[in-house]
């Protein structure tokens, strides 16, 4: 693990001994004749605070109490949430939603998905393969096919589980998997499974992507090229032509996943081909998922026929898996007509991120590479400082995530704003105006982190 992501600042010393110290088992005084008729210790089971990592988030969990921090996750939401919601009876202005057309709960995507229910029932209650296959399976993949300009595609049940599949089924011992160093979990998992060769550049770098490829370029095994067409937890883009003559160069298969990309990039939001007017054929593999602005639940492959027409036979995570339901299917569907037929959706959604983008930026704050399409970022370079944020921002009536270590290292803590084509105007001003407004005062009241860490362990070494 790089030095950098040491846990709230501490030393990897100082992580260690307080780990230990909260781990140590509890001792309770008892009599000799207690101790005598103890029972023996009954045989080993499994306990999931013994597990790798648990302890290390029972720490920041303590840390957080300790410092009045709620925690900012499962929130449970009354109803559609878009660019507003409703939390607990309290209405909030919503940055924390994949919602990005505003399409979530649009009249005729539910209509679509209620008369697939009835005509098709709530699932097909089988693999595609065998049973399960569904005539709106086939028209969700043409239209997904159509708008990457690919001959064919195939809809799985889960985005996260489209990526973990493919790569675990293309790749074997004897390939290499040349990624983004910041690409999505699901791809990392992915090559695990295939048990491939995996190998990181530098973010967006493709001249070291070709170093690399260059480098590791197996000469019988096959090497796979992955980058995301707009990157979740940044907001930014790669230079796809760059990375496409990479890859062409040293013979790899190139693969874009293009989950935040539909649906943003593009005049008519068909993602990174048309951002960067490029032949849609270029690309080897063209991934994304239906949960964001297609506002379903699933994830697609789209490539040439022959691809296709493999994996539909192949991937273990469409043979052996049920079919997409019928609902989510034809939701999906409805969301690529209503995204057509209405262009300026993609266009309003672009304006109001590149506002809160300027504003952002404006008002001193460090939003990383972010190009303002859909996703801003706000780098607060503490999990401490970043939870307290977003704590303060909900108490003012507004939503958003904080994205703490763990999940990125953290010096790269940070709050994650999700715009959406519903958002007005006054509603961006007014969240900026207190977003660095709280920014602010909370770099004025820093927190005694090295007095709350003595708090935990004088705390724990009591319980010992």
């Amino acid at each position: 693990m790089p030095a950098e992501r040491n846990l709230f600042g501490l030393s990897q010393q100082a992580k260690a001994r307080l780990l230990e110290t909260l781990a140590a088992p509890r001792r309770e005084k008892r009599s000799s004749a207690e101790s005598l008729r103890a029972a023996p210790p009954p045989a080993a089971r499994l306990r999931a605070a013994e597990l790798e990592g648990a302890k290390e988030i029972r720490l920041i969990r303590d840390a957080a109490r300790s410092l009045g921090i709620a925690n900012p996750f499962f929130r449970m939401h009354d109803g559609i949430a878009g660019a507003e919601t409703t939390i607990d009876g309290r209405r909030f202005v919503n940055f924390a939603s994949y919602n990005y057309l505003g399409l979530n709960g649009h009249p005729e995507i539910s209509a679509a998905a209620k008369a697939a229910i009835d005509r098709w029932g709530t699932s097909v209650s089988a693999s595609r393969t065998v049973s399960g296959e569904r005539p709106v399976h086939r028209e969700l993949e043409q239209a997904l096919a159509r708008l990457h300009g690919s001959e064919d595609c195939v809809a799985l049940v889960g985005g996260h589980a489209t990526n973990v599949t493919l790569l675990g089924c293309l790749l074997g011992r004897s390939d290499v998997v040349v990624h983004d160093a910041l690409i999505h979990n699901s791809i990392l998992e992915g090559a695990r499974l295939s048990g491939a060769r995996r190998l990181p550049f530098p973010h967006r770098d493709h001249e070291a992507a070709a170093r690399v490829l260059a480098e590791a370029r197996p000469r019988n095994g096959h090497a796979l090229l992955v980058i995301e067409g707009h990157y979740s937890m940044d907001g930014d883009l790669p230079d796809l032509p760059a990375f496409i003559e990479v890859a062409r160069r040293h013979r790899a298969w190139l693969m874009v996943d293009e989950a935040h990309a539909l649906g943003v990039l593009g005049a008519a939001g068909r993602g990174s081909a048309e951002h960067f007017a490029i032949d849609p054929r270029e690309v080897d593999i063209w991934m994304g998922t239906l949960s964001k602005s297609l506002v379903s639940c699933g994830g697609y492959i789209a490539g040439s026929a022959e691809l296709i027409d493999h994996l539909k036979l192949v991937l273990p995570g469409f043979v052996f898996s049920v079919g997409m339901a019928p609902s989510a299917a034809a939701a999906a569907l409805a969301a690529i007509t209503v995204m057509e037929r209405e262009p300026d959706r993609v266009r309003r959604l672009n304006h109001r991120a590149s506002l809160f983008l300027r504003l952002a930026r404006d008002g001193g704050l460090d939003v990383g590479g972010s190009i303002g399409a859909s996703i801003v970022p706000v780098i607060t370079g503490s999990s401490i400082r970043a939870a307290r944020l977003a704590q303060a921002l909900f108490a003012r009536g507004l939503n958003v995530q904080p994205i703490l270590y763990p999940a990125v290292p953290e010096r790269s803590a940070r709050l994650r704003f999700f715009l959406t084509a519903d958002h007005g105007e006054a509603q961006i001003r007014e969240a900026v105006a207190a977003l660095v407004e709280e920014s602010r005062r909370i770099a004025a009241e820093p927190v005694d982190l090295a007095g709350t860490m003595r708090r935990l362990l004088a705390g724990a070494a009591d319980r010992v």
